[in-house]
């Protein structure tokens, strides 16, 4: 925020900066979500979905298009909504009074597929059993309110630090947020290798728990609004952003790496949703060693955000960018060739590494792209650009599994394939960028 910003404070160091009170609560929500981004998006509901509906090789891929077209419907809804998130924080400057908001409607849905999963009734809805139907349509909802949270979540990160703390910043909620990964997986102990929807309440309860930090102890910092402003309704949001797009020139390199952003988060953000049904069918793994190998590639996660919060520092957003990339390309190769096991413990540990290292690299280049005053629209924009690519790359995902079912597990190979050239194609655009320190 801009008085961080404008002010002469004194960088802090060390544990002096990492356990202020605000930034711990603001890192325990990273942990809070992480619960929810792990056991319900990446590993619970794909494995209720195959437990439901995979009962071969061809139906395994049908349960992959379910998994794929839910996560993109979601993305859809965001696509739609999250550009006007982001004029609402540079409207407003209120960034934890929705979160919360989005947050409890979030944990309320998850619940709701824990308690509907359960119902035995013989109803169909467009030809899939009442509780199957419900438990997507909450799982929908559920996507939708946690990503839409995280759009003002990630802009709160400027009002916690000056700009030479926000890489650290940023590194260490996201390893705070992968340890929040090993508490939710414990709710494994208690669920074992079948009835996979027991996992949906307990999941709902811990984020919930882990969220109230950040809830009583971080305050908001609302601005006055601009008389236009507050006679505006929430869908006028949508003339700022028109306004923006049409000043292009005026910020070519931001909206240059909203595009390379795209085509990274997309191969991103579909290897998250497909990895844990693509270790069972293709590789073999049973549900311990998945839940084993996301353990690993977590602990990968923790590091390489760390890691890359002290490369982001030394050498600059721009490079750690395209440093996390390299990672990906290679992660992706080997995963979409793996013949055994030892293959894709390779290939998780390296997703883990990009994954988080994703998070710390990309936040920071935005702070350092963005200007203050648009800096929420920009995030909101960004949002907007990741979630188009949470529908492409699903929805490409989804229609390769189930145009070459037949074909059994050759069509999830070609399916991650896919995301190999979508990872190289946004390198190419992030090179187009100067970097910042050269930016006119």
């Amino acid at each position: 925020m801009d008085h961080l910003e404008k002010s002469n404070v004194q960088i802090r160091k060390g544990i002096s900066l990492y356990f202020t009170l605000p930034i711990f609560s603001w890192a325990l929500y990273d942990f809070a979500n992480t619960i929810f981004s792990s056991n319900i998006n990446t590993i619970f509901f794909p494995f209720y979905l195959q437990e439901v509906v995979g009962e071969s090789e061809k139906l395994n891929q049908i349960a992959s298009t379910f998994i794929s077209y839910s996560n993109a419907l979601a993305s859809l809804f965001l696509v739609i909504f999250s550009p006007l998130f982001g004029v609402l924080i540079d409207r407003t400057g209120k960034k934890k009074k929705y979160i919360m908001i989005f947050t409890v409607i979030t944990v309320l849905s998850t619940f709701l597929m824990g308690v509907l999963a359960t119902n035995q009734s013989s109803y169909t809805i467009f030809g899939l059993p009442f509780a199957l139907a419900a438990v997507i349509l909450f799982f929908v909802m559920a996507k939708f309110f946690y990503h839409s949270s995280l759009i003002f979540y990630d802009a709160m990160i400027s009002d916690l630090g000056v700009k030479e703390e926000i890489p650290l910043i940023s590194g260490f909620g996201v390893a705070i947020g992968y340890f929040g990964t090993l508490v939710g997986l414990s709710v494994y102990l208690f669920i074992g290798d079948s009835g996979f929807h027991k996992a949906f309440i307990p999941s709902a309860i811990l984020f919930l728990i882990f969220s109230l930090p950040l809830f009583f102890f971080i305050k908001d910092h609302p601005k006055e609004a601009k008389k236009d402003e507050r006679e505006s309704t929430f869908l006028s949001g949508y003339k700022d952003i028109l306004l923006t797009f049409k000043e292009i020139q005026m910020y070519k390199p931001i909206f240059t790496f909203m595009v390379a952003y795209f085509f990274l988060n997309d191969a991103i953000s579909t290897t998250i949703a497909i990895m844990a049904v693509y270790a069972k069918a293709i590789v073999g793994f049973t549900t311990g060693m998945f839940i084993l190998l996301y353990l690993v590639s977590t602990i990968s996660s923790i590091l390489g955000s760390f890691l890359f919060g002290y490369i982001t520092k030394v050498k600059g957003a721009y490079k750690a960018v395209k440093y996390v990339g390299y990672v990906l390309v290679v992660a992706l190769v080997i995963a979409s060739t793996a013949v055994n096991e030892m293959m894709f413990w390779i290939a998780g540990s390296m997703f883990g590494i990009s994954l988080g290292a994703m998070w710390v690299t990309t936040r920071t280049f935005i702070v350092d792209l963005t200007p203050i005053e648009k800096r929420g629209q920009f995030f909101g924009l960004f949002a907007f650009s990741g979630k188009v690519s949470s529908i492409v790359g699903p929805f490409l995902y989804g229609t390769i599994t189930y145009v070459f079912s037949d074909y059994g597990n050759m069509a999830s190979r070609l399916a991650l394939g896919s995301l190999l050239i979508l990872t190289i194609i946004g390198l190419i655009i992030h090179s187009k960028i100067k970097e910042p320190s050269v930016i006119q």
